[in-house]
C-alpha cells in the first residue's frame, strides 16, 4: 500500500509538471536571450545549440542568440541589445570571460532572470547557474595519469589560456595536487592554445620538438587535446604517449572508443548537456520555481570502460 502510495504521488507529480509548464506557456509568447561570450570552439557552440534545439519544442518561445566574439564590451551590447528585445530571461555563456559587472548589473536592473553556464562570472547577482566542478575534474585526471605511469615519466601539459581564466586553472591544478605528489615530471607548454584543436596541435608540435621522451599529455579542454593527437601522429609518436583531456566531447569519446587509440580518457563536462539543463532550469523559474543557486552536474571521468555509456552520437557537443 505505501509503494502504491508513493507510485501515485510520482504519477500525480509529473502530470501536474508535464500539464502545467505548457499550460504557462501557451498563456503568451516567451521570449528568451542566449548570450555568448564567444562561438569560437565546439564547447561553446554546442552549449549554444542545445539551448536552441531544447527552445524549438515550443513553438511560442522566441529565442535570440548572440555571439560577442570574445569582446567583454560586445557582450555588454548583446545584453542591453536583448533586454531591448523585452526577453523574459537570458541564459548567459561566459567563455573564459572572468567578469561582466555592466552586463549583469543591466540585467539587475530590467529585473529579469539571468541562469549562468558553466562560468560563473565574478562581481555580480544572478539567479541561478548550472556547471561542472572543474577541480574535482582536475583532480580525477590526475589520479588516472598517476596510477597509469606508475607516478614516473613525463606529462606535458597544454593550456587553454588566458593565465587568469579560473576554469583552466581549476583543471590544472587539480591535476598538479595529484600528480605533484608523485615522482612525474610536469611541463607546462609555455603558451596558450587558446581551446582549440589548431592551437593544441601548435602547442604539441613544439613539445615534441623539445622533448625526445614523452609519457603522457593532459589538455584542460578535448579540442585541444584533439590537435595534439594529430601533431603525435604526424610525427610517428602516437605508441610513445597517451591523452587525457576534459569535457566528453564526441570526437573525443569516439577516440577512447577506437582499439589502440592513444586518447585514454576525459573528464565529463558536456556543454550539450549543461544547456540542455540550464534551459530548463530556465523555464522553471518563468513557472515560477524558486532555482537552486548553484547545481554542480556530475562530472565521471570516461575511460574505455565505460565510454559506451556517455557516448550519444545525436549530441550537438
Amino acid at each position: 500500500m505505501k509503494a502504491k502510495s508513493i507510485l501515485t504521488v510520482i504519477i500525480v507529480f509529473m502530470l501536474v509538471g508535464g500539464l502545467g509548464l505548457p499550460a504557462f506557456a501557451a498563456e503568451k509568447e516567451i521570449r528568451l536571450g542566449m548570450v555568448n561570450f564567444s562561438l569560437c570552439c565546439p564547447y561553446f557552440i554546442g552549449m549554444s545549440k542545445a539551448v536552441e534545439e531544447e527552445a524549438a519544442f515550443y513553438p511560442n518561445i522566441k529565442l535570440f542568440i548572440t555571439d560577442a566574439g570574445g569582446d567583454a564590451a560586445k557582450l555588454t551590447g548583446d545584453v542591453e541589445d536583448v533586454l531591448a528585445r523585452n526577453v523574459d530571461g537570458i541564459i548567459l555563456s561566459g567563455a573564459w570571460l572572468e567578469a561582466a559587472p555592466a552586463a549583469l548589473d543591466s540585467i539587475k536592473k530590467a529585473k529579469v532572470p539571468v541562469v549562468m553556464v558553466d562560468r560563473l562570472l565574478k562581481g555580480g547577482e544572478y539567479t541561478s547557474w548550472v556547471g561542472p566542478d572543474n577541480y574535482t575534474i582536475g583532480v580525477q585526471d590526475g589520479k588516472y595519469i598517476a596510477d597509469r605511469l606508475n607516478a614516473k615519466g613525463l606529462l606535458v601539459v597544454l593550456r587553454g589560456g588566458p593565465a587568469d581564466n579560473s576554469i583552466g586553472l581549476d583543471r590544472t591544478n587539480g591535476m598538479l595536487s595529484v600528480v605533484e605528489k608523485t615522482g612525474i615530471e610536469v611541463q607546462k607548454a609555455p603558451d596558450f592554445g587558446g581551446w582549440s584543436s589548431d592551437g593544441g596541435f601548435k602547442l604539441m608540435e613544439a613539445m615534441l620538438a623539445r622533448f625526445k621522451k614523452i609519457d603522457a599529455v593532459f589538455c584542460e579542454n578535448d579540442s585541444m587535446c584533439l590537435g595534439a593527437q594529430k601533431a603525435i601522429a604526424d610525427a610517428g609518436r602516437s605508441q610513445e604517449m597517451f591523452l587525457v583531456g576534459v569535457d566528453g566531447e564526441k570526437a573525443a569519446l569516439v577516440n577512447i572508443m577506437t582499439a589502440g587509440s592513444n586518447y585514454a580518457a576525459t573528464g565529463l563536462n558536456n556543454s550539450d548537456q549543461i544547456g540542455r539543463a540550464a534551459f530548463h532550469r530556465m523555464m522553471s523559474v518563468l513557472a515560477g520555481a524558486k532555482a537552486p543557486l548553484k547545481t554542480v552536474l556530475p562530472s565521471p571521468i570516461i575511460t574505455k570502460d565505460n565510454v559506451c555509456r556517455h557516448y550519444n552520437p545525436a549530441s550537438v557537443f
